[in-house]
């Protein structure tokens, strides 16, 4: 690892967690709209490569709102030593790897071309004079001059992310960009400035929010779908796996932790839709299948009583802050790895409550929007990608569709 330059006092004020905007930077925060994003995870995610060597990515992202100029997030959320940015640059999208000529900017933080990222922290870049339309597609390139250790990443972006040894960030050819994976490297937000319209939406969820079940590459997640739509900002906040209660070295913070980074931290949010606790409550069925599944820990048996009081904390969180909590029932999973008694029970339980208790400001019907006509435990033959558990690209339109018609 390369000696860590010093961190002025400008990037230094940029190294917050998931804490609101101070008074002193409402205004130019007010400014900025969350386009994409990517929930961080830490690398003893095993299941998906993770890059650790020279040089490194060159990330391909839709973003969900225009602007002026651009800025990016960096999380070093879960390094255990400082990570040393030598360069990145932001640029619109080519073919593949390559990149438009004459887009390329490069990003400076805290007017440093290097930085050094905390363990643990993050960083916001400067503002780069970039003009972006909505879901146009960008690309950020990092440069690192010394290997990285195992990084901090979203493990299933469902998108080609590509990798080159040696400095690349101005090249606009992207031939060098030999090798390729489908998760996201340190890259955790890209933010633009000069359109901000303060409605945007978060989406927490777990692989069902994430995409998985989704065509890779094609941009057809229930988020793409949405903001399509409603021509509203969307970040994605889904983690596959993910749980509302537990923490999981595989699946990420529980949603009840990461909920003040992931939605709170995101400017121009306004609206959260929760989706989330199937696997609280499939874990421990999934468990008891023949072949050990060490993944699913922890898989204690949760109750409709323990995962609603989750709900309600990510809902008082929600309100904390001003934003709009949207409840969504979860989705129908009979013939799937999660499905069991118990698990059948509880999800009836926690869709009726999510329907009547009135906790969540709007609520949207996702179990009765995808569920089989001739068996409503059932993901209707149509939407269901193979798994009984997840959608495919139809089924996560319908989603889309479901969703605008609340919001």
């Amino acid at each position: 690892m390369n000696k860590s330059p010093a961190i002025g006092a400008a990037t230094l004020a940029l190294l917050a967690g998931a804490a609101q905007p101070s008074a002193a930077r409402a205004d130019s925060w007010s400014a900025w709209s969350a386009a994409w994003a990517a929930s961080p995870q830490a690398p003893a995610t095993g299941f998906t490569p993770n890059w650790s060597q020279e040089g490194f990515s060159r990330q391909v992202v839709r973003v969900t709102q225009g602007g002026d100029r651009i800025r990016i997030r960096l999380s070093n959320a879960y390094g255990t030593s400082p990570l040393v940015v030598t360069g990145a640059t932001v640029a619109r999208t080519g073919a593949g790897a390559a990149l438009r000529p004459h887009s390329v900017r490069e990003l400076t933080f805290g007017g440093r071309r290097s930085v050094s990222i905390p363990a643990h922290g993050e960083l916001r870049s400067d503002a780069a004079g970039l003009t972006v339309d909505r879901l146009d597609p960008v690309t950020v390139t990092l440069y690192f001059a010394g290997t990285t250790g195992p990084a901090t990443f979203h493990a299933q972006g469902f998108t080609d992310t590509y990798r080159a040894e040696g400095d690349h960030r101005a090249d606009v050819s992207g031939g060098a960009f030999g090798a390729s994976s489908q998760s996201w490297y340190y890259l955790s937000g890209v933010e633009v400035g000069g359109r901000s319209t303060g409605d945007g939406i978060a989406l927490l969820g777990d692989s069902i929010t994430d995409g998985f079940g989704s065509t890779p590459g094609t941009n057809r997640r229930y988020s793409d779908a949405l903001a399509e739509r409603t021509g509203r900002p969307v970040v994605n906040a889904g983690i596959g796996g993910n749980l509302v209660l537990n923490d999981s070295a595989w699946y990420g913070e529980r949603a009840t932790a990461r909920f003040g980074r992931d939605v709170l931290d995101q400017p121009g949010v306004g609206t959260v839709v929760v989706l989330e606790g199937l696997n609280d409550i499939g874990f421990s069925e999934v468990r008891k299948g023949p072949v050990p599944q060490p993944t699913y820990v922890p898989a204690p048996v949760v109750s409709s009583a323990e995962l609603i009081a989750g709900y309600r904390e990510l809902i008082r969180q929600a309100h904390s802050r001003g934003l709009t909590a949207v409840g969504a029932t979860l989705l129908p999973f009979k013939g799937s790895d999660h499905w069991g008694a118990h698990a059948a029970r509880v999800s009836d339980e926690v869709n009726d409550w999510i329907r009547t208790s009135g906790a969540f400001d709007a609520v949207v019907d996702f179990d009765k929007a995808l569920a089989s006509k001739s068996d409503p435990d059932r993901l209707a033959p149509a939407y269901d990608s193979g798994d009984a558990l997840h959608p495919d690209d139809a089924g996560y339109r319908v989603m889309a569709r479901a969703l605008a018609e609340v919001l």
